[in-house]
């Protein structure tokens, strides 16, 4: 098998799984007891902490670890609620992930006032619908640092300043960005941030909320854990192994992007050349590293994929969660795509173990199925 989905989750890091393993040998206790094996629990916890902060420019204060970027999302969305006038009024990018889109929806349905701010053609977060949309008074700006289907890197700089003029809290959805590309919490001047583990080598059902220092934000679960911000004992196997995956990503985030960029520019070329009717979503605008979302003329992503799979290489039709239904994708139907080309476009994402040989597959796969599909129609 070769794996083609890295967007979707990641294989588990061996300093990762050896991580866990350690921790539920030897650092099992409560990190809230007060006794000496707790309190060795604890310091293990604040290191875990500390770790986290330095890969993403934040301070160990501001990590809130969660079950994932899922419940991070939830906590913003609620928190931002919580501190609203009535009626509270929210603005989402159009290409938020679907989960994000969905509890917006059910908010929506209760009476809260959701605004999709639309995007460019390649992806990008119109700037100019952003603005007239915060001459209004809202609770919260969300917007996905780069987009888990495109990989189109969003303004989060240019975000931040408009909101900041409209006096409006900003949240950054940093979950694909986190461990593939920088991402500087403090730099960025954002107000709160989510991410999750699994997407960098680390563990599932652990994420965090990056919540500066100062802000005053409701509590999604009260409790006495994470500085009374999220209540219930600590996931210590998955914090330790989140924390294993953040140093391995920061010793490698620099030689990991530009061998990620090479291969996958490598691929994008020779994709281009030898398959005739190739469209790239958002070519042409900054991207991650590892990303290619593609159609092929006259193709279903169905049958697409379906050949790469009995050639051994798994890929997706988008986002792991909405992949498997017919629906087109609501980030290319946002960016203008024809529904027809849409249902056609699949994702390919690299990650560690992916290397040319891989991708010289890929483009041989693909040249194969539209000369015998060109052969069969003649």
């Amino acid at each position: 098998m070769i794996y083609l989905d890295y967007n979707a989750t990641t294989e588990p890091l061996p300093e990762v799984v050896n991580a866990i393993v350690a921790c539920m040998r030897q650092l099992w206790a409560n990190p809230s007891s007060k006794h000496p094996a707790g309190q060795e629990a604890k310091r293990a916890l604040a290191a875990a902490r500390a770790d986290v902060a330095a890969l993403i420019g934040a301070q160990p204060a501001e990590i809130i670890f969660t079950s994932g970027a899922t419940e991070a999302n939830h906590h913003v969305l609620h928190g931002a609620l919580a501190r609203a006038s009535v009626p509270a009024r929210v603005l989402l990018s159009a290409i938020e992930h679907s989960g994000f889109l969905k509890a917006a929806q059910k908010l929506r349905d209760q009476g809260v006032e959701v605004e999709l701010v639309p995007v460019t053609p390649l992806g990008v977060v119109d700037l100019d619908a952003l603005r007239v949309a915060l001459a209004t008074p809202a609770a919260l700006v969300s917007v996905m640092a780069a987009n888990n289907e495109t990989g189109v890197l969003q303004p989060v700089g240019e975000v931040v300043s408009a909101a900041r003029a409209a006096g409006v809290p900003v949240h950054i959805d940093a979950t694909q960005q986190v461990g593939r590309m920088p991402v500087d919490f403090a730099g960025w001047g954002v107000d709160l941030m989510s991410l999750s583990a699994h997407k960098f080598g680390g563990p599932k059902g652990c994420g965090v909320l990056v919540q500066r220092k100062g802000l005053d934000w409701p509590a999604l679960m009260p409790g006495q854990q994470e500085r009374g911000r999220r209540g219930g004992t600590e996931n210590m196997p998955g914090i330790l192994g989140c924390a294993a995956a953040a140093r391995q990503a920061q010793a490698s985030l620099k030689s990991e992007a530009l061998r990620l960029g090479a291969l996958r520019d490598a691929l994008e070329d020779a994709l281009l050349e030898t398959v005739s009717g190739l469209t790239v979503f958002g070519r042409g605008v900054p991207r991650l590293p590892n990303t290619l979302f593609f159609a092929i003329e006259g193709f279903s992503a169905d049958r697409v994929l379906s050949r790469l799979e009995r050639e051994g290489l798994n890929a997706a039709s988008g986002a792991a969660c909405s992949s498997g239904g017919n629906a087109p994708s609501h980030v290319l139907l946002a960016m203008g795509v024809p529904e027809g080309l849409a249902r056609g476009a699949v994702r390919i994402s690299l990650g560690r173990g992916t290397d040319a040989e891989h991708l010289s597959h890929v483009v041989h796969v693909l040249r194969s199925l539209q000369t015998e599909a060109a052969a069969e129609a003649a």
